[in-house]
């Protein structure tokens, strides 16, 4: 075994890190080869719920779930990811013609052209840049501001970051699977993966972490996503994202195996020389002895980071409270992950 990476070691290396991340609450957590290490701190005094049995809001880690779920509904047969989203959403049917060339797929990978939020949503973001426009946004508002957009670029053509999109994901799969899309999520991911401390809405009183505002006191209320739930709704224990991993380390020892693996496939390059590599959900680095794939997620009040190597058999998660946005939290999960990509377990 190399030095620094299981045991104490490797516990030492994660407090180590936790003291970089500038956050009133913090957790780092390492699988490897099944092995688990979690260590745990922050700025603000220990909540009565020990840190690392907190549910952390995952912003837009959540696409990873709902893109699992559009992956898993594809095997089954329920639809396919080239369906155009035409045929499976309800509502008026949109206006431009590049909306009705849309497909599953271009959804899922940040290619349908869509800008990242709908235009109505512009304007009080603008003005009070910490309400929550998502909460009363309802499914029928969502449809009808798809009818009327005029996606930025040719589908397929361009990736463009996009929650818009994500969340047409949510009625284009209830309705083609006949079920609601929490349900959904419920039945056929998050059950099936044991990940019984993942929901869609906030928990009892005191099993939330809760997140703050610049000034590090002032509460940032749980983030209600609406129809936006399948774009940012899931929250999660780091015990559950730790199995999550696990899964996707390991496909064949779960239930969704062929979907597990086809989140994985690369799909497109974007950036300056094509730099970036995306599969069907993930962002994937090169790194040593095979790619690291991640993903981020943020909400008003929380930060999160997922990433795993699969050649090292290593997977990290980092969820951190934040009073700001340059808490640090990312860059140091990322710079770690990629050290423990590196080095040897064995």
């Amino acid at each position: 075994m190399t030095p620094g990476l299981q045991g104490p070691a490797l516990g030492d290396r994660l407090a180590d890190a936790v003291t970089r991340i500038d956050a009133p609450d913090v957790v780092l957590a390492v699988t490897r080869h099944g092995r688990r290490t979690v260590r745990t701190g922050g700025s603000a005094l220990a909540p009565p719920t020990s840190r690392h049995a907190l549910h952390y809001e995952l912003g837009s880690l959540s696409k990873t779930f709902t893109v699992l779920l559009l992956a898993e509904l594809a095997r089954a047969g329920a639809l396919s990811l080239d369906d155009r989203l035409t045929v499976h959403l309800p509502g008026p049917p949109p206006a431009h013609p590049r909306s009705r060339r849309i497909t599953l797929r271009q959804l899922a990978t940040h290619t349908s052209g869509l800008p990242r939020i709908p235009a109505d949503l512009i304007p009080g973001a603008l003005v009070k840049p910490y309400a929550n426009g998502y909460a009363r946004y309802d499914t029928e508002r969502l449809l009808r501001a798809f009818a009327r957009t005029r996606p930025r670029s040719r589908p397929g053509s361009r990736w463009r970051y996009s929650n818009f999109g994500l969340a047409l994901l949510g009625p284009a799969m209830s309705r083609a699977a006949g079920d609601g899309y929490p349900a959904l999520l419920t039945d056929q991911v998050l059950g099936p993966l044991g990940l019984t401390g993942t929901t869609l809405a906030p928990g009892t009183t005191g099993t939330d972490a809760i997140g703050h505002r610049t000034n590090g006191t002032t509460p940032v209320r749980s983030t209600e996503m609406g129809a936006f739930v399948a774009a940012g709704a899931v929250r999660s224990t780091p015990h559950d994202l730790l199995t999550y991993l696990e899964a996707l380390l390991s496909p064949d020892e779960t239930p969704l195996a062929g979907a597990l693996r086809d989140v994985q496939v690369p799909l497109l390059r974007r950036g300056w020389r094509k730099r970036h590599t995306h599969t069907l959900t993930w962002y994937q680095h090169p790194a040593p002895r095979g790619p690291l794939l991640f993903h981020l997620g943020a909400t008003f009040g929380q930060q999160a980071f997922l990433g795993y190597h699969p050649a090292s058999h290593t997977g990290l998660v980092a969820l951190a409270t934040r009073r700001g946005r340059t808490c640090r939290m990312a860059d140091t999960a990322y710079d770690l992950l990629y050290a423990l990509a590196g080095e040897s377990a064995d």
